[in-house]
């Protein structure tokens, strides 16, 4: 049986948007689809698959342990859950039960964004209730140790580009907050590339999106203490059994990470090496001026960011972008000022001249 775009009667798309979820995140390699597909035509007793994959992770990541789960969203969701628990059986069976009264999670407020859900969907989800710190423009150290009480389960910190970034606390600063109060500190880092950075800087479980930055399967990973990730496996029995994960994307994300911790991500340098030609074509099309722009969250990622003029916005070029086949997708968040970014991660040279095409004849 051959699959294609037209057997479905869908669009080819070219995403120049980034890791997003709406388009299905990242391509993966060879290596990792054979290691779904050893795990799609084998079986295996569940629970020591978990163990053990999260066992081989855990040395590779130099954790105590971790646990694949079906996507960083999951992760929120059981990390909450496990917080509070603390590993009752009775509380996994009955997650919302009033007999547990110990929900509370500290948030600052900038980080309560809605990245496709909102963040406080995820904690509720586990069973918590949001509390948040600060301001929208500023969190500090003070601003967290004053919202915590005796109801306090853990606090939450989202490293991502959709949260504030000035004037907010590091994650070292919310781990000094965490450990002088005995709370545990969950850091959402779904779509960062370094594995390593935020449980050396003092968090107790760090989150990752399976398929953004590590591209491999639909999943997410929870990182961290023993006892925590112990506590979120306790899950399976309760809310985390709608939010399973198959034995094909276990095995496949495996070797994703394996890969990804060997061979790394495409460099900054190289992201502008190749954004260099596209650029200079960008700027040859009328009512457009382009340049190089490094991430807003600081991450070595670059892209190109076109700023348009004349008769059309740039809402009414994005949406002439995507309405055709292939639908190009772009990082349509500084639309309102005339600016669109093109992240060409996943963009290869053929796709980047198709780009340059249609907005000579969207821009003519």
């Amino acid at each position: 049986m051959t699959i294609s775009y037209e057997k479905f009667n869908l669009k080819e798309v070219i995403n120049a948007s980034g890791k997003m979820t709406i388009l299905g995140v990242s391509k993966v390699s060879e290596n990792v689809l054979a290691a779904q597909r050893f795990g799609g035509e084998h079986f295996f007793e569940m629970s020591e698959l978990s163990i053990q994959t999260g066992a081989y992770l855990a040395k590779l990541l130099k954790v105590e342990d971790a646990q694949v789960v079906s996507s960083a969203s999951a992760g929120i969701a059981q990390s909450v859950a496990a917080l509070i628990g603390e590993g009752s059986v009775y509380h996994a069976y009955h997650p919302y039960t009033d007999k547990v009264t110990k929900r509370e999670i500290i948030l600052p407020k900038g980080h309560n964004v809605d990245y496709g859900t909102p963040v406080e969907v995820m904690v509720e989800q586990g069973g918590g209730h949001v509390v948040e710190a600060g301001y929208a423009n500023m969190c500090t150290p003070e601003h967290i140790e004053m919202m915590i009480t005796e109801q306090t389960a853990a606090i939450l910190y989202i490293k991502s580009h959709h949260t504030v970034q000035k004037s907010m606390l590091s994650v070292k600063e919310a781990a000094t907050v965490a450990q002088k109060h005995k709370l545990p500190l969950i850091v959402d880092a779904a779509a960062e590339e370094d594995l390593f950075k935020y449980i050396e800087a003092g968090a107790d479980l760090v989150i990752y999106s399976g398929a953004k930055a590590i591209e491999g399967p639909s999943a997410g990973l929870v990182i961290g203490k023993k006892d925590y990730i112990d506590w979120l496996r306790l899950q399976g029995k309760g809310i985390g059994r709608a939010m399973k994960i198959g034995k094909d994307n276990i095995l496949g994300f495996t070797q994703a990470v394996e890969d990804y911790v060997k061979n790394g991500s495409e460099s900054g340098e190289s992201m502008q090496a190749r954004l260099t030609p596209f650029i200079e074509a960008l700027n040859q099309i009328d009512h457009i001026k382009a340049s190089i722009v490094q991430d807003g969250a600081g991450r070595d990622i670059y892209r190109a960011s076109i700023k348009v003029t004349g008769a059309k916005s740039a809402k009414e070029v994005i949406q002439a972008l995507k309405a055709e086949s292939p639908a190009i997708y772009t990082r349509e968040y500084q639309a309102n000022n005339g600016i669109i970014e093109f992240d060409i991660r996943s963009v290869n040279e053929t796709e980047m001249n198709k780009i340059v095409t249609r907005l000579t004849e969207i821009m003519n």
